[in-house]
Parts: C-alpha cells; sequence; structure tokens
C-alpha cells in the first residue's frame, strides 16, 4: 500500500469530520497521495497544504466513479468514505458502484471515522508486504469469467 493511493471522499455533513479526522492522522498520511472527489479535495488541499492531494470531479458529477477507476486500474490502496447515512444522496448508484468495485478488488473500505482509525492503525497499512496474499481478481473468478467466455463462444 505504502506505493498505492488513497481515496478519500464525503458526503456534505461529513465533510467537516473528514477534514478533521485527515489532521488527527496527518503522521499517518504525510508522503502517501491521496485523491480526493470534489470539495472534499478542496477543502483538504486548503487545510493540508503538506499533502500530496490530487481531486477529481464532485462524486454526483463523476468523482465516485473515477474513484472506482483507479481501483480497476489497481492504484488505489484503500478508500475512505465518510458516507451521511441519514441524508438520501442523488447519485446512490454511483456510491453503490463504488462499494461494488472496492469489494470486488479486495480494496479496505472504511465507511466511517472508526473503522478509518482501525485500517490506518494496522501494520497492514504501512507494511502491506505483511498482508495475507490475496487471489487476483481472475483466480478468484476464473469461473465465472470461463462461463462468460463459454457463453460468448456459443
Amino acid at each position: 500500500m505504502p506505493n498505492l493511493a488513497i481515496a478519500m471522499i464525503a458526503h456534505d455533513r461529513t465533510k467537516p469530520d473528514l477534514v478533521a479526522w485527515v489532521g488527527k492522522n496527518l503522521a499517518h498520511l504525510q508522503g502517501r497521495l491521496i485523491y480526493a472527489t470534489g470539495t472534499t479535495g478542496r477543502l483538504l488541499q486548503h487545510a493540508y497544504p503538506e499533502l500530496t492531494i490530487h481531486p477529481l470531479k464532485s462524486g454526483p458529477l463523476g468523482g465516485d466513479q473515477q474513484v472506482g477507476a483507479l481501483i480497476a486500474e489497481g492504484k488505489i490502496g484503500c478508500v475512505i468514505f465518510l458516507q451521511d447515512p441519514m441524508t438520501p444522496q442523488p447519485h446512490d448508484v454511483d456510491v453503490k458502484a463504488l462499494v461494488r468495485l472496492a469489494t470486488l478488488y479486495e480494496i479496505p473500505l472504511a465507511c466511517n471515522q472508526s473503522t478509518a482509525d482501525y485500517l490506518i492503525s494496522s501494520r497492514y497499512f504501512t507494511q502491506p508486504e505483511l498482508a495475507p496474499d490475496i487471489l487476483s481478481i481472475e483466480e478468484r473468478y476464473e469461473a465465472y469469467l470461463q462461463r462468460l467466455n463459454a457463453s460468448l463462444a456459443n
């Protein structure tokens, strides 16, 4: 994970929480590339200019899909996505797609501060080489891919 970036996303009501959380955890985040969606990225850049933050589009304008694409390309090591469970999101399908990709690609995903704390305090955060080996996506879904290829051949 040291070579992989962190994605940070926060719904409107949780943006101040994420900014505060990042401030409490600067030591863990120094030297890491952080991709952040829209306003979240701008807030983080303003609050912590010492961090390397690459802003993406706003979530509803495609930022969630940009994070999903980075996951599929193998460029994201973990996602911190502080969600607001009490407010309906107009782009809920994008959020579900992002969560699905994180699950599919075995990317650690924190949806609240407690989980984010556990994630960055794990020894695997700083020493990913110690983490148990995970089968590649092709190996895990080999039967599915074979079934798909067989149906295309018919």
